[in-house]
């Protein structure tokens, strides 16, 4: 009989040599597995709820452009989703046209949406009437330049050459050299990744009413507990105009216990949350607790709590 490893298949945004594949191959449980080439974020999850795919490597947020919205819509719809990984790949853009094309030459340029955001001053000051033409993906606007394009050049990672015979016009175009993407693995619901005292949780939530003040009661769940947020990002529920959902990372695993309670008190506060899951931290860095709000302390005022319901002694 095969070996059931061997089949496990892992989906992410193609073709071969985008950012999203360089992602999966920091993937460990990836690595000698098949890799199934998408076209879409909405693709790439499916694949993992038919049974498809176990896993699905999709960009979550940019540190220039922020978050990548059909990410977020996508995991606030599709239920019964996990993220066990986060993998942190920097951003660097060569710009390529068909062999015998000069930089001068260069009227239309073909490149995904985002990677034009983020070389598009780069652009402005060397191709300053150029036109923008959008792509699938990086390495597929490079394809379309040897299939008939009407661009004259693309946008590209760097390592396009290993994939397509194109020439590289202009290396590093990029606007801000220190530019990063944020990929996140995901799977279906199951068993979490045990803590590692460097996790992060990332959660979905919903406000219950449009009053002053139901923002500030929404963070005050995390506040009043000791857990740090660091991302924050709204968009549209779509129901209604102004009604919002709210994209939320914390530092933390739901296993601790400071975590848990703001968990709950979030579930008691707000219509809907989504629990997006908690996996260790990209960069590995431990996440630091002031002693009131260790483990120790909830267990403690728990345990008082029950002993005063009982009738101990204090």
């Amino acid at each position: 009989m095969p070996d059931p490893a061997s089949t496990e298949r892992y989906s992410y945004l193609g073709p071969a040599g985008t950012f999203t594949w360089a992602a999966l191959t920091r993937v460990p449980e990836a690595q000698g597995k098949e890799w199934v080439s998408v076209n879409n974020v909405g693709e790439a999850l499916h694949d993992v709820v038919s049974g498809r795919s176990v896993g699905a490597v999709i960009a979550i947020e940019n540190s220039v452009e922020g978050g990548v919205s059909a990410t977020q819509d996508a995991l606030a719809s599709i239920p019964d989703l996990r993220i066990t990984g986060e993998y942190l790949v920097p951003v660097d853009f060569v710009l390529v046209a068909r062999p015998g094309t000069a930089l001068a030459d260069v009227r239309v340029v073909s490149a995904h949406p985002v990677a034009y955001a983020q070389c598009r001053g780069w652009l402005e000051r060397t191709i300053p009437a150029h036109a923008h033409v959008p792509a699938s993906s990086n390495v597929a606007a490079a394809h379309d330049l040897l299939d008939g394009a009407i661009a004259d050049a693309a946008i590209a990672p760097p390592t396009i050459r290993e994939q397509v015979d194109v020439e590289v016009l202009a290396e590093h175009i990029v606007d801000n050299p220190h530019a990063v993407t944020r990929f996140v693995l995901v799977g279906r619901a199951g068993r979490l990744p045990e803590r590692t005292g460097a996790d992060k949780t990332s959660l979905i939530v919903e406000l219950p009413h449009e009053e002053p003040g139901a923002l500030l009661e929404m963070l005050e769940q995390f506040a009043t507990r000791g857990v740090n947020m660091n991302r924050l990002h709204s968009r549209p529920i779509g129901d209604a105009l102004g009604r919002y959902r709210f994209v939320i990372d914390i530092d933390g695993h739901v296993q601790d216990e400071r975590v848990a309670d703001a968990l709950l008190g979030l579930k008691r506060f707000s219509p809907k949350v989504i629990f997006l899951g908690s996996y260790p931290r990209a960069d590995r860095q431990a996440v630091e607790v002031t002693s009131r709000y260790d483990d120790d302390v909830f267990i403690d005022a728990r345990d008082w709590l029950r002993g005063l319901l009982s009738g101990e002694p204090e």
